[in-house]
């Protein structure tokens, strides 16, 4: 189980599925955050969206190496 998951655990299964209005145990299943969701759990959990969906969301590059590369 991956890292993330572990800290939704963590966060409490319940309280995702409450605000999601879905049922605990479709949380529970979940071996990665539906795409559709991620932006919600982003929301509910202030884990980063590149921590939960990294293949969604790549992280951001270094914003001095963005301004080098202009």
């Amino acid at each position: 189980m991956n890292a993330v998951l572990d800290a939704l655990r963590q966060f409490g299964v319940a309280k995702i599925a409450r605000e999601l209005d879905i049922r605990p145990q479709a949380v529970s299943q979940w071996r990665r955050v539906p795409s559709g969701r991620v932006l919600d759990v982003e929301r509910i959990t202030n884990i980063p969206r590149d921590r939960i969906r990294p293949d969604l969301y790549p992280p951001a590059a270094d914003t001095d190496e963005q301004v080098k590369a202009a």
